[in-house]
């Protein structure tokens, strides 16, 4: 590999820090284009050709296969890919990457968009205009996620990482929206073994300034009501 550094598009989202902290811990050179999204940024022209889905992260690599540049959308496909590129975080065999693959698509199909869920009606909903404050939604979305940090409470118990005894990109992919359990209306009293898991997570210098990029730019999308309509499709 050569030093030209990596594109990131990205906003202090859990999604964007899987891969910011997943950089900083392949030690990847990088440089970072950010990607408003209250202000509607992931649907420039520019930005769709490299993330058709208008979400962000994504990345563009200049040194790629073949040494062409190549561009990833998908936070759990780019984490993949740059576990290939680099040759870290993916275990020491196939057994292992079997074991990183099915808890990174439990986090892609399950806990991110669970917990997403529960912060749009927990948090955002009820501010909206007119408000939407929905109990049948909160109770569904805060009883799935509490249903999921179950899952990995009882994982943990048997496992120093989600994937085994070493650290991957599946932690890097699920730590970032369980570090938000407050905000999803859930408790670790029951958890011991989830909370020990997330303080370790958090111990981490690269996780730290992963989550750290850009943090002055998170602001309370619950209060703005003009970066609701773009987030939410209102406008």
């Amino acid at each position: 590999m050569t030093d030209a550094p990596i594109t990131l598009y990205y906003w202090p989202t859990p999604n964007g820090w899987k891969i910011s902290i997943a950089l900083e811990e392949m030690d990847l050179p990088y440089e970072v284009k950010l990607v408003n999204i209250g202000a509607g940024e992931q649907f420039d022209p520019e930005f769709l050709k490299i993330a058709p889905n208008n979400r962000m992260p994504a990345i563009v690599d200049p040194e790629g296969p073949g040494g062409r540049e190549i561009s990833i959308f998908e936070s759990g496909a780019i984490l993949q890919y740059l576990a290939r590129k680099s040759g870290q975080f993916y275990g020491g065999g196939e057994r292992d990457r079997v074991a990183v693959d099915q808890w990174l698509m439990w986090q892609m199909g399950g806990l991110g968009p669970m917990a997403g869920q529960a912060h749009h009606f927990l948090k955002y909903a009820p501010n909206m205009e007119p408000p939407n404050d929905l109990p049948y939604a909160k109770d569904r979305y805060r009883s799935e996620v509490a249903r999921l940090y179950g899952v990995l409470d009882r994982r943990l118990a048997e496992e120093e990482f989600v994937a085994g005894d070493f650290f991957s990109i599946a932690d890097m992919a699920i730590w970032p929206w369980a570090s938000l359990w407050e905000g999803q209306e859930q408790t670790l009293d029951d958890k011991p073994h989830l909370a020990r898991w997330l303080a370790r997570i958090a111990s981490r210098p690269a996780v730290q300034r992963g989550r750290a990029l850009a943090a002055e730019k998170r602001t309370n999308a619950a209060q703005d009501k003009d970066a609701q309509k773009v987030l939410f499709g209102r406008r």
